[in-house]
């Protein structure tokens, strides 16, 4: 597998969601962007970093009660402290957004253990708090009750979903204001480069567009829009 290259991983820190999404369309891949998941800490940074991943199944009476907590096994716990820095925190809780699936102190541990981010497809509890932390932290919603009432942690580390989106450990994680994109591992370089790439492009179009073109011709370009962008670049649009 290719490591995320520094150049990239500041690529991705600039660009969209939106971006992201029609680069891996133009490579095949459709069912990318998470569904139902949306950030927290609103005034987070970017979110980038491979996955880290916890799957929890359904939970049941006698195995997922408080007294599990007390031990250091549990591995919702052990995701918390063992998720590597620098990656993503990914749980796959099934879309059951009625339990939370982590609170505030959880979340605080991640960060100060510098992992990148947490993405949850389930509630988080204490999300009053997390909407201030300025570090990334993404869920399907708020929902106080504890995770054990639903969610009984499994694996670590695991091809999961989350957000109706598979996640396999590794892969590159992206999150911005509008969500949350999983890009495959290994082409993960080249996505950010061409969305990157994309989105210069896209600069010159608004401002094409702002000074009165159509959008046929010029979004997509035809050849004498490409002639302009050329030129657009030659005046100074940095590399």
């Amino acid at each position: 597998m290719d490591k995320l290259t520094n150049k990239a991983e500041e690529q991705l820190k600039v660009v969209s969601t939106a971006t992201l999404t029609t680069q891996l369309f133009k490579r095949g891949l459709r069912n990318v962007f998470m569904q139902g998941v949306r950030r927290v800490s609103t005034n987070a940074p970017a979110l980038v970093g491979p996955a880290y991943t916890l799957r929890n199944i359904p939970a049941r009476e006698d195995l997922d009660h408080l007294g599990v907590f007390e031990g250091r096994s549990h591995p919702q716990r052990r995701a918390i402290e063992e998720v590597p820095p620098g990656h993503v925190l990914v749980m796959d809780c099934r879309g059951e957004t009625s339990v939370a699936s982590g609170g505030g102190i959880l979340m605080l541990r991640a960060q100060v253990r510098g992992a990148a981010g947490v993405v949850s497809d389930g509630g988080l509890r204490d999300t009053p708090e997390i909407a201030q932390m300025n570090w990334p932290v993404y869920a399907a919603g708020p929902s106080a009750p504890t995770n054990l009432i639903k969610h009984s942690a499994l694996d670590l580390n695991v091809p999961i979903g989350c957000g109706g989106v598979p996640v396999y450990p590794g892969d590159i994680i992206h999150g911005d204001a509008e969500g949350v994109v999983v890009i495959p591992q290994e082409i993960a370089n080249e996505v950010a480069a061409d969305a990157w790439e994309q989105e210069r492009f896209e600069r010159f179009v608004v401002r094409e567009v702002k000074a009165g073109k159509s959008i046929f011709g010029t979004y997509p370009p035809d050849d004498d829009t490409r002639a302009r962008y050329q030129e657009w670049l030659k005046e100074g649009e940095p590399a």
